[in-house]
């Protein structure tokens, strides 16, 4: 008898050949999911640094640049030692030591760092020749800076140089002074300016040349900002009284001569920091970096290497302070988009995973009932998954730290790592928990007979007790709370989804009856379809609706900003642009302006800024108007609309009617009220209507009349205000022909836009609403392409029982509505609670505003109907666009023509 040899066919490689688009399906999932996780910290990481950097950048250099004053050693000292301290030897080589005690993380930049020796005490010259506007001589201040010639360009003469060795006693050196300086002070090359001496002869300075920066912006010219451009000082406690500061360049050679005068020098060390190597991520470590050099370790050492009287002064831990409070206020919300948006790509790998254990329900039972164990089949489930599921999450990684490089990647690594886990473990631990018990038969599990069990009910109820917390902390503490509140909105949406799986069959059931009585059986084979449904089907239900609460909560946020800074352009203009003076406007300009391209509508108003009701000190604003233009304009920006007829002609009185802020019309009711206006002359009022707000200006303190009832002083226009769409403000100006400023609501809308943490917190919210709305899509494809195969079977036996092509797409689409239709409906209904709900909570001013002064004092969450019923209505048309796509293809088939029996075309 021959020997039968026993062939064992590998149990992954053959369940890829069985399933290979299932497989590829997972990748692609996997894959996508992990760049996307990925990608988040990095994106963060970021545009936090480019705020930081920013931050850092706009502030002066003088404010940013770490300042190292070592004043004279002992005076005692001899005065050879003195000199040859402020020589550049000595410097530089204290810089050099100075440089490795800056505390990591804070790095220098040394191509804008320097030292030197400069005067205190800058004193007045007596060179006739220097410009005095009030008879007061100029000041001048003496600097011997190392590194001019690296970082000055000679526009004409050339740069200070020494003869011999200079000392306190030498007599004449020469100096440089920047090109502004020059122009401001009259100097010229060969130009001599004679600096005070110390109890002898004045020190004789000749200017050699005349620079022009070459970043004149950097620290190395800004971080003493007098060596670039002087300054016209107005003295204390006078108006009129001025005098000139500015600086000269000495060679870094000449510093010694700086001792005899009485400008009491110093020697100074000026680091800057290296803007391109400040991370948010280290913000509290740089806080702790300046406070060191200011008052702690850092500071004792730079005193061990210069003098022990050093003093070091910054300006760069309150532009942290105030960098931190911003991005204090965003986090927050980007917090709430990270939740959202990663607990729907979790629900839709787990739903993958529970489909796929659905699908192959009947291939592991069997396997259970011929001996499999509950381990074994786990394992085998494990790797069958893990040989795809890896390499598509390393892929993602990769992808992700491609496509944003420069960022940490331990955060990335380990969120790609998280996803590629739950994508693994999913399908294994699913199947474990669904034939822990060998079943050789399951009865009915559709959604329409099972009942939950008592433990799904105790996890149900625990989940809607975890997300009421969360929505009553985010309530009552703001975004600013923990984690819980950041969950809220995602938390809403899975707590509805579980009431609505508890809900869906009650309709199904309803529907079900009246429409047995129907004389097609469409409708009701249909709906007897959607009721068995297999209770694990309800699980895109819960994605899908997750997902839309997720975006419409997201869609609201990036509503709600931009709704926030177009009613903040809208208060600071008033209109769509406008056009305002100084002093009356020109006669002709108004029409200039109506004929601009674009312009639609133009209000011409007169504002009186200090006018002074019944002498009063507290002055208010008077707005003279065209009663019909100005209450058009009204109408139509929202700002304080009124009836013309309420600007009437002077009464018998001759008082003028006006439209008043809440606050003037509490302070002086419906009297008669004299208004002293700024040329001296006075205008009776009345007030005849109280507006929150009114387009001309903003405030509390206002007053708005007829400026036909005034005189013809006050009445000229002083500025016009417009509507209309694509202005162009080029043309504007034009057309202002510098006569007035012209402001467009656009430009001042841009203006709040002050950070990239702001424009990258929106990114990344319009990421996660794009996200969410994917994942919803592809929740509900994977669900409809689990049903496929089922589905296709269906139709091709009741083809053969003579059902028509049109009655095959019919059905498929009914079947498929109630579910879609159930989480559409559900996810409008919830995404509109959940932003009622968490609106108290959620303060939008940070990320939408930033620290740029506005009219508005907090930008409030507001329900966006699109965010609403975009993603609502797309799901409704993705679930009938595949129905119909699949009962198309099904008829298409060779195997359905095969099986239909009598079918007449």
């Amino acid at each position: 008898m021959s020997e039968v040899s026993r062939v064992r066919a590998p149990w992954v490689r053959t369940r890829l050949r069985t399933a290979p688009g299932a497989a590829c399906a997972l990748a692609l999932l996997v894959a996508l999911t992990a760049c996307l996780a990925a990608a988040f910290p990095r994106a963060v990481d970021r545009y936090e640094d480019a705020g930081l950097q920013r931050a850092v950048e706009r502030a002066r250099p003088d404010v940013t640049s770490v300042s190292v004053y070592a004043g004279q050693s002992d005076p005692l000292m001899p005065q050879r030692m003195l000199e040859d301290a402020l020589r550049p030897g000595p410097l530089g080589v204290q810089y050099e030591r100075l440089l490795p005690d800056v505390p990591r993380p804070l790095a220098v930049d040394r191509d804008q760092s320097t030292y030197g020796v400069r005067t205190t005490n800058p004193r007045p010259v007596p060179d006739p020749w220097l410009p005095k506007p009030s008879g007061i001589p100029a000041k001048i201040e003496l600097a011997a800076q190392h590194g001019l010639a690296e970082h000055a360009t000679v526009r004409s003469g050339r740069l200070p140089r020494t003869d011999g060795q200079v000392t306190a006693a030498t007599a004449a050196v020469e100096a440089a002074v920047s090109a502004e300086t020059a122009k401001s002070l009259h100097i010229k090359v060969g130009s001599v300016i004679h600096f005070p001496g110390a109890g002898h002869a004045p020190l004789v300075v000749r200017v050699t040349g005349i620079l022009a920066p070459r970043d004149p912006d950097g620290a190395y010219w800004s971080g003493h900002l007098l060596l670039r451009t002087p300054s016209l000082i107005t003295v204390p406690n006078t108006e009129r009284d001025k005098y000139w500061l500015g600086a000269l360049l000495l060679a870094p050679e000449a510093a010694p001569a700086l001792l005899g005068t009485p400008a009491d020098p110093v020697r100074y060390w000026q680091l800057a920091p290296a803007t391109e190597h400040l991370h948010s991520y280290d913000l509290d470590r740089l806080k702790s970096a300046v406070a060191s050099l200011e008052g702690g370790p850092a500071m004792q050492e730079m005193r061990s290497v210069t003098d022990p009287s050093t003093d070091i002064s910054t300006g760069l831990d309150d532009v942290l302070t105030a960098y931190a409070g911003l991005r204090g206020g965003v986090r927050p919300l980007v917090a709430v988009a990270a939740f959202g948006t990663g607990t729907v790509a979790a629900v839709v790998l787990l739903m993958a995973g529970g489909l796929t254990a659905d699908r192959r329900r009947t291939e592991l039972a069997l396997l259970r009932a011929r001996g499999a164990s509950l381990r074994g089949l786990t394992g085998r489930l494990l790797a069958e998954t893990a040989v795809i599921a890896l390499p598509a999450g390393a892929l993602g990684l990769t992808a992700a730290l491609l496509a944003l490089p420069g960022s940490r990647a331990l955060y990335a690594t380990a969120a790609a790592t998280t996803v590629t886990l739950v994508a693994c473990t999913a399908l294994p631990l699913r199947a474990a928990a669904a034939h822990r018990i060998v079943r050789i038969h399951d009865g009915r599990a559709d959604v329409a007979s099972v009942r939950p069990s008592r433990r799904r009910t105790v996890v149900e109820l625990t989940l809607v007790a975890v997300a009421l917390a969360a929505v009553e902390t985010l309530r009552r503490r703001g975004t600013s709370g923990d984690q819980l509140s950041a969950l809220a909105p995602a938390l809403v949406g899975v707590a509805a989804a579980l009431l609505l799986v508890r809900l869906y069959p009650l309709p199904l059931r309803g529907l079900a009856r009246p429409a047995a009585r129907l004389r097609g059986a469409v409708g009701h084979l249909s709906l007897a379809r959607a009721g068995r449904t297999s209770a694990s089907a309800v699980l895109p239900l819960l994605a899908l609706l997750t997902a839309l609460t997720t975006a419409a909560f997201g869609g609201s946020v990036l509503a709600g900003v931009a709704g926030a800074r177009d009613h903040a352009a809208l208060l600071s203009i008033g209109a769509d642009a406008r056009v305002e003076g100084s002093a009356p406007l020109p006669s002709g300009l108004p029409d200039r302006i109506r004929r601009t391209p674009g312009v639609r509508t133009l209000a011409a108003v007169s504002i009186t800024y200090q006018a002074r009701p019944n002498d009063e000190t507290q002055s208010m604003r008077l707005v003279g108007v065209d009663p019909r233009d100005y209450a058009e304009l009204a109408k139509q920006t929202g700002l304080g609309a009124f009836a013309p007829g309420e600007l009437r002609r002077p009464s018998a009185g001759g008082a003028l009617w006006a439209v008043a802020s809440p606050a003037v019309a509490s302070r002086f009711g419906s009297r008669t009220l004299p208004v002293r206006l700024e040329d001296g002359s006075t205008v009776a009022v009345r007030i005849a209507a109280v507006r929150d707000s009114t387009p001309a200006v903003n405030g509390e303190d206002f007053l708005v009349v007829d400026r036909a009832g005034l005189n013809a002083s006050a009445a000229r226009p002083t500025a016009l205000l417009l509507t209309g769409t694509h202005l162009d403000g080029a043309a504007l100006r034009r057309a202002a022909g510098g006569s007035a400023d012209v402001h467009l609501r656009s430009e001042e809308r841009a203006r709040y836009i002050d950070s990239p943490l702001q424009s990258g917190a929106e990114r990344v919210y319009a990421a996660g609403v794009a996200a969410g709305g994917g994942y919803a899509v592809l929740a509900l494809l994977l669900s409809l392409l689990r049903a496929a195969p089922e589905r296709a079977a269906l139709l091709a036996r009741l083809r053969t029982m003579g059902l028509t092509r049109t009655q095959g797409r019919r059905l498929l689409i009914l079947e498929s509505l109630p579910q879609a239709v159930l989480a559409a409906a559900g996810g409008v209904l919830t995404g509109w609670a959940t932003i009622r709900l968490l609106s108290p909570g959620v303060d939008l001013t940070t990320i939408a505003l930033a620290s740029a002064q506005t009219p508005v004092d907090r930008a409030e969450l507001h329900t966006d109907a699109m965010s609403l019923l975009i993603p609502a209505v797309a799901i409704v048309l993705v679930t009938v666009g595949v129905a119909g796509v699949q009962a198309w293809w099904t008829g298409r088939r060779g195997a359905v023509a095969e099986l239909r029996v009598g079918d007449v075309r």
